[in-house]
């Protein structure tokens, strides 16, 4: 596939800053990006499975299911968290169940369901932002 200079040089602009952002990024923001992330895969998803592009769906819940298990999931301190880091770590690996589930069905209700349950939990994590 060619890919046009302009475009090469915008995609390699988007990456720098996104690392930029990363990198600067405290703990907090850190997660709260990870949310945002997961949230644009699945609505990627869902505009893909409305255009019935199968692999571009897949590949949005893939990258979604990995941020669920290798960022959020994997960010969890079980011991230190008690009770509601455990409780958090069902949520998500229920989320990224669900995920798959939603797209081996081709199951909107499913992605939404998602989407609102870590919205829930976005919604709070953004109300203890550090001052």
């Amino acid at each position: 596939m060619y890919t046009a200079p302009a475009a090469r040089t915008a995609n390699a602009y988007l990456r720098q800053a996104a690392a930029s952002r990363v990198a600067a990024a405290s703990p907090h923001e850190l997660i709260a990006m990870l949310f945002d992330a997961i949230d644009e895969q699945i609505g990627l998803a869902l505009a893909a499975m409305e255009a019935r592009q199968t692999e571009q769906r897949g590949r949005a819940v893939n990258k979604a299911i990995r941020l669920l298990n290798e960022g959020l999931r994997e960010g969890l301190d079980l011991e230190k968290g008690g009770e509601l880091a455990e409780r958090l770590d069902a949520l998500y690996e229920y989320c990224s169940a669900r995920l798959a589930e939603a797209h081996a069905k081709r199951d909107r209700a499913m992605f939404e369901e998602v989407r609102q349950h870590l919205r829930s939990v976005a919604d709070a994590w953004n109300q203890i932002r550090p001052q």
